[in-house]
């Protein structure tokens, strides 16, 4: 399922995720037109768990203490495909949950939502010597904080199963429920494998998400409710 866009209009302009998409184009491209240095460049920014739980290291290089590959990691991306996938859930779901929080509160919470994926996956590969990069996890908080905040609206997704193609509109919840469990089952079944030497960071997302699960109330406007809490939404 690939969601295409929301019916929840923003209040104004999300200026906020509009800049984190425009960031993370721009360091992507940085890297691309290094040509050979490119694979370096994204290697030695990207979070590393052996580096982390070592505090060390370990070439190529960097000129800053290594605890900081915790934040430029999340504007790092592997490839096309990668930024964007993650731009398109940024952009989708990014602009009401900054609505929900407000412009400076909403970056806040998800840098935050982003260092918290990254320890998770740490925590689970600590001896990795395979860099982490991805604003996966960040929006995966975002993801979270949309679950508890809109669960009921509706998003024109894209499904193909085989020979089946359809566009369909599905409610959020079980759009972002069906995510999740896919992550959970995926990360679950990569435990004692080889995935924390590449592949996909199946724990940063499960960490990203309950973090932002775990954060949207803190972070939220005061006005804002929580639409998983509205029984009138569940009973029409």
């Amino acid at each position: 399922m690939l969601p295409l866009k929301d019916d929840i209009p923003s209040e104004g302009f999300p200026y906020v995720t509009a800049g984190l998409i425009l960031l993370n184009a721009l360091i992507f491209i940085l890297p691309v037109s290094m040509g050979k240095n490119a694979q370096t460049f994204v290697t030695a920014f990207g979070a590393t768990p052996y580096e982390l739980t070592r505090h060390v290291d370990i070439p190529p290089l960097i000129q800053m203490p290594v605890f900081l590959t915790l934040f430029t990691s999340m504007f790092l991306h592997g490839g096309i495909l990668h930024i964007g996938g993650n731009m398109l859930y940024l952009w989708i779901f990014g602009d009401n949950v900054e609505d929900a929080m407000g412009s400076v509160r909403f970056m806040i919470f998800y840098i935050l939502c982003g260092v918290i994926a990254a320890l998770a996956h740490i925590a689970i590969y600590p001896e990795s010597t395979t860099p982490m990069v991805g604003a996966s996890g960040a929006i995966s908080g975002v993801l979270g904080a949309y679950l508890l905040l809109y669960p009921h609206a509706r998003v024109l997704t894209l499904i193909v199963l085989f020979y089946f193609i359809r566009i369909v509109k599905l409610p959020a919840l079980i759009i972002l429920g069906f995510w999740i469990i896919l992550q959970l089952l995926s990360g679950t079944m990569s435990l004692g494998s080889q995935m924390g030497q590449g592949g996909v960071a199946w724990f940063a997302h499960v960490g990203g998400f309950f973090a932002g699960i775990a954060l949207v109330a803190i972070f939220k406007k005061k006005r804002v409710r929580f639409g998983i809490l509205d029984r009138r939404r569940w009973m029409t």
